[in-house]
């Protein structure tokens, strides 16, 4: 009897030890890091880069898996729907919140069906025009098109994207009428816009940098909430006439909610360690982003509010998903 009651304690002690036993061995094997978009944009070649530089920390290869679908959904669904063991990643970033703030039937929550390990980057929208517009500054761009309402038109990556609803917030905040037209991608809305055919375009520095500098595009102001270093010369929006206003691209990493608290930690400890790195921050630099260390706790909360502000954007504007 009392053999039988000692191995019984030993089994219940190992189950009670396990948990903790089996996060002090992790990782045992590679980690799979999803991008809920295409190889080759800016949120695959930043989540490669930080991936590269997090796994000898982890004394494990990071490998990225591009599962692209519903504009980042059917990634992020599949890691909320991941075993919490510590072998699941989701690079999110802005279009993360632009589907929480239009669509509210999500197959996952983006609060409660993830932990949170931290951002990594953050860039700046940038407000480009066709060179003919008699405008050499975001006050006369307002000007402008307030003396001509509904004439002057502008182009996103599509409806519900990032730049079409920070195009809207824009357009809400500076009081003028300007028309939506949307594309499916920035090249064609830039293509467009260097054609003439429309007059404004919120994108991204690399997107746009090569043909503002060749004269092809006027930048009026970056969306920051100060000038980036990539253009120290353009203002950014708010000083320029908009005041308060803001819109980035941003990037991050987020686990299955229930992945063990102390495997999130260590990934958010060596993601920051990782962000320092010089070469990382050269690498982020050919995408127009900077290293941006925000701990998982900070983070959520970013992201949480961003969701609040971005779907009240929706709602006021009458932004609908497609």
């Amino acid at each position: 009897m009392k053999a039988m009651l000692l191995a019984a304690l030993a089994a219940l002690t190992g189950l009670v030890a396990h948990p903790a036993a089996q996060a002090q061995a992790w990782p045992a094997k590679p980690i799979r890091l999803v991008v809920p978009f295409p190889p080759g944009a800016s949120n695959d070649v930043l989540s490669r880069s930080t991936a590269q530089n997090m796994s000898p920390g982890l004394g494990q290869q990071i490998l990225v898996e591009n599962r692209p679908g519903g504009g980042g959904i059917v990634g992020a669904d599949n890691v909320a729907k991941s075993p919490g063991d510590g072998y699941h990643m989701l690079n999110i970033q802005a279009s993360f919140v632009a589907n929480a703030a239009l669509r509210p039937k999500l197959p996952y929550d983006p609060i409660a069906d993830f932990s949170y390990v931290g951002m990594m980057a953050r860039g700046p929208l940038l407000m480009v025009v066709h060179p003919s517009l008699p405008v050499k500054n975001v006050r006369e761009f307002i000007a402008l098109a307030k003396a001509r309402p509904g004439q002057v038109n502008y182009g996103s990556t599509g409806t519900g994207s990032h730049n079409h609803m920070a195009t809207e917030l824009f357009r809400r905040m500076a009081g003028i009428n300007i028309v939506h037209v949307p594309y499916k991608g920035a090249a064609p809305a830039l293509t467009d816009l260097m054609g003439g055919h429309i007059q404004l375009v919120m994108t991204s520095l690399p997107s746009a940098m090569t043909q503002v500098q060749a004269g092809r595009m006027r930048a009026l102001g970056v969306a920051s909430e100060k000038r980036t270093r990539f253009m120290p010369e353009v203002p950014t929006i708010a000083e320029a006439g908009v005041p308060g206003y803001t819109a980035e691209f941003w990037w991050g990493l987020v686990v299955p909610v229930k992945t063990p608290a102390e495997i999130v930690t260590r990934l958010g400890s060596e993601l920051g360690k990782a962000l320092q790195a010089p070469d990382l921050s050269q690498r982020f630099a050919g995408e127009g982003a900077e290293p941006a260390a925000m701990n998982g706790e900070a983070f959520q909360r970013f992201v949480s509010n961003e969701i609040k502000r971005w779907r009240k954007v929706a709602q006021e504007t009458g932004i609908k998903p497609e």
